[in-house]
């Protein structure tokens, strides 16, 4: 979502340095306030003109006739993409934690998700989501075809997130209606060491609709049974894409935020999180992947989400990929009184590690 709307250079200076003291106090902000601390060369009355016009245009509001002024959703959203440059020095120091934090090739990729929520959470002191894998993206890591009896065999498939699936699979017999059981096991060993050197680091989507007449008159008497349980396995994995998100910081949020402190809100979000994730997933990796404004990170501001407890939240994510897929995603879940270029440069750095995990999985 964009903001169209025409402002001077003060008047520019003037919502910026609004949105930061409001971040930095959650208080309604008054242009003596702006004056004593970014304007001391600068009257009050041209603030004031200023911070006028701007809540004319509705980047501004006064929740109280009294008060000050707050940034409306549209202030921020004019704020994100106009006034700020994400962190790069942020940027780093979260690709160093996670860097010197977690070890892909040591961890299941469970546990480096979990490592990265919780390192997100902790840096931003706001609620970090982080989504599993999809399973049908997932990349094949190993194949195992396994002697049952004369007439079957189990097909045991290992994902790179080190899930495992298996199904059973019928075996074709001897021209003579019989099968010599140390025949067949050399047989299904030979098939699948052919079978990994073909298919491995391929998804269960693409194996599903490979030309199986590559796999050679040698085994042209298995490639109906095994091409049939590979597109099995990915039926199954369709029916059941993980909807699982990963979440952190609850507490820390709650804690820290003045704005978690009304009861009912913080029940209403709480139950998105724990009880309706699968509404939740859809947001937050769906609208990240479909993105097309050509931004790495999605920005999501107030009335800009359409679940209705998370109204009064910024939502910031980006999905982490394998090779050129979205497999997953990672967020930042906090108010709208968020400071976006640190949450945007902690989101984009820990989808980048992960993006790189991802890939090293099948190194």
């Amino acid at each position: 979502m964009s903001i169209r709307v025409k402002l001077s250079p003060r008047q520019q200076q003037v919502l910026g340095a609004t949105v930061r003291h409001y971040i930095a106090t959650a208080r309604p902000v008054g242009s003596e306030a702006l004056v004593d601390e970014f304007y001391p060369r600068v009257s009050s009355a041209t603030i004031r003109n200023a911070m006028g016009y701007l809540e004319k245009a509705g980047l501004l509001y006064q929740p109280h006739t009294s008060a000050g002024r707050v940034p409306s959703d549209s202030g921020y959203r004019v704020y994100v993409d106009h006034l700020i440059t994400p962190s790069e020095s942020l940027s780093r120091q979260v690709d160093q934690l996670l860097s010197t934090q977690l070890n892909p090739e040591e961890l299941r990729i469970e546990a480096l998700l979990r490592g990265a929520a919780q390192i997100l959470s902790t840096l931003s002191g706001y609620i970090a989501l982080v989504t599993m894998p999809q399973t049908g993206a997932a990349q094949l890591r190993h194949l195992q075809l396994v002697q049952i009896d004369s007439a079957q065999a189990m097909l045991i498939v290992v994902l790179d997130s080190y899930e495992t699936q298996s199904t059973l699979m019928a075996l074709p017999t001897g021209q003579d209606g019989t099968t010599d059981p140390e025949h067949l096991d050399r047989e299904l060993q030979i098939l699948t060491n052919f079978l990994n050197a073909q298919l491995r680091g391929r998804s269960l989507q693409e194996i599903a609709s490979l030309d199986w007449s590559e796999l050679g008159r040698t085994f042209d008497r298995y490639s109906n049974l095994v091409r049939a349980s590979l597109a099995e396995l990915n039926r199954r994995s369709q029916l059941a894409i993980s909807t699982q998100i990963l979440i952190n910081g609850v507490a820390e949020v709650l804690r820290r935020q003045p704005e978690f402190s009304e009861i009912q809100q913080v029940q209403t979000i709480l139950q998105l999180l724990e009880s309706e994730q699968d509404q939740l997933w859809s947001l937050i990796f769906e609208s990240a992947e479909l993105d097309n404004t050509g931004k790495r990170v999605t920005v999501r501001i107030g009335a800009e989400n359409p679940l209705e407890p998370i109204r009064s939240c910024a939502l910031v994510t980006a999905t982490y990929q394998r090779g050129s897929v979205a497999v997953g995603s990672v967020g930042i879940l906090g108010p709208t009184r968020m400071v976006y270029e640190d949450a945007i440069a902690m989101v984009e750095a820990a989808a980048n590690y992960l993006s790189d995990a991802m890939n090293q999985s099948l190194n």
